[in-house]
């Protein structure tokens, strides 16, 4: 459900509210952009592609890695879609018993579990994900070509600023 509030209301709600403080209001803007173009975008993307077949964001962040890297430990998957293991372990029951992953156990050490997509996994991505792909293109649409390399680049300083810390 998007925001009741415009961006701008929100930004002026914000301002008003802190601007006694010692605050650099442009990046605050920018990242509260950020985050509520993300939140817009996840939405739509879950409400159009995920919910119809079932799957939630985090179910298909888990099939989408697993798809692009072919078998990951569990660890890994966590780290990579942003989750705890605890909640990747629900996360991969859920899946499991679509007959969309499987576990695989370590052969070196017991406690480590790889997670794979079964042949049904791998068919329901390559169902579902031109359909999202498809979402993407309508979603960024109306945005010039020159714009969105301009976009992707700044996103990408801002992945890698963050992600060195």
């Amino acid at each position: 459900m998007p925001d009741r509030h415009t961006l701008a209301e929100v930004e002026r709600a914000t301002r008003e509210r802190v601007e006694h403080l010692p605050l650099d209001f442009t990046a605050s803007h920018a990242l509260l952009s950020l985050y509520r173009a993300a939140n817009a975008v996840r939405g739509r993307l879950t409400n159009t592609v995920l919910r119809p077949n079932d799957l939630t964001w985090t179910g298909f962040l888990v099939l989408w890695t697993l798809w692009i890297w072919d078998s990951m430990e569990t660890r890994e998957v966590a780290d990579s879609v942003g989750i705890s293991k605890g909640t990747l372990t629900g996360v991969a029951k859920t899946l499991m018993a679509r007959d969309l992953i499987e576990r695989i156990p370590s052969v070196e050490d017991r406690r480590l579990v790889s997670l794979k997509l079964t042949p049904e996994g791998v068919r329901l991505m390559e169902e579902i994900y031109p359909e999202f792909n498809k979402t993407e293109s309508t979603i960024v649409g109306d945005v010039s070509a020159e714009h969105l390399t301009v976009m992707t680049d700044s996103l990408r300083t801002l992945v890698e600023s963050s992600e060195a810390e």
